[in-house]
């Protein structure tokens, strides 16, 4: 897996996947809509204990705003163990609150992105993440 994006608007997940796809960002993307399916599929829990948890996602796109368990429950407990603290977390979601802003990076993510309103600027924003996570970052091994 390349990228774990977790998303709960349909609309929003499919032109995230649209933009990464289009411009050969990522091969392997997974879509999950909420929070309880990224920690399980994480920690290969639930519906996906067949899944081996050595295979992480080079990064996660996270909203924060979802149903079940938000964005920042999934933070907490990524960066809470040791297999998964170094796993690039971009949350990219439709608050620019700055309390959400701190929040998120006190607990360790790696980026904020406000999703922009506009197709355009929303499919320009999901290249230039991609982009740099995919092909620019150098993560750990």
């Amino acid at each position: 897996v390349e990228v774990l994006l977790v998303e709960d608007n349909l609309d929003e997940a499919r032109l995230a996947l649209r933009a990464l796809k289009k411009n050969n960002l990522a091969n392997q993307i997974i879509h999950l809509e909420d929070g309880q399916e990224a920690l399980d599929f994480i920690f290969a829990k639930g519906q996906f204990s067949d899944r081996k948890m050595e295979q992480l996602p080079k990064v996660i796109i996270l909203d924060l705003k979802m149903p079940r368990v938000d964005g920042f429950e999934v933070i907490k407990a990524i960066r809470a163990d040791q297999r998964t603290k170094l796993i690039p977390i971009v949350v990219m979601t439709s608050s620019a609150h700055n309390k959400d802003i701190l929040a998120s990076y006190d607990l360790g993510v790696n980026a904020f992105v406000v999703k922009p309103l506009d197709f355009d600027k929303f499919h320009e924003a999901m290249v230039k993440v991609g982009m740099f996570w995919l092909m620019v970052n150098n993560p750990p091994s």
